[in-house]
């Protein structure tokens, strides 16, 4: 594959990931605020213990996560392979043409 075919092709795949890493967080923050309770100045307060146990997690290192918390991001991991799986193929398929 070309620099100039492989550079945007790359930029097409940054932005398919980037659109997926988008629904994520807000997929996340909707999780987030109806946890908390909205405020009539529009801010959400939350429960200390949802605030206590993520930042124990904020601070945790993968390798010393539970099962349970590596199996959560682990599903998070798993929306991106599917991206990422047909990128390779194409790029393997158009690389395998040029051969």
């Amino acid at each position: 594959m070309p620099d100039k075919q492989f550079t945007e092709s790359f930029a097409s795949l940054m932005e398919e990931l980037a659109a997926l890493e988008h629904r994520r967080w807000a997929h996340w923050q909707r999780y987030v605020h109806e946890k908390g309770e909205r405020r009539p100045d529009g801010s959400v307060v939350l429960p200390a213990e949802l605030v206590a146990r993520w930042e124990r997690l904020i601070k945790t290192p993968y390798e010393e996560l539970t099962n349970e918390e590596k199996d959560s991001d682990r599903e998070q991991v798993q929306k991106y392979l599917p991206i990422l799986k047909r990128w390779l193929q194409r790029v393997r398929g158009e690389n395998e043409g040029n051969a």
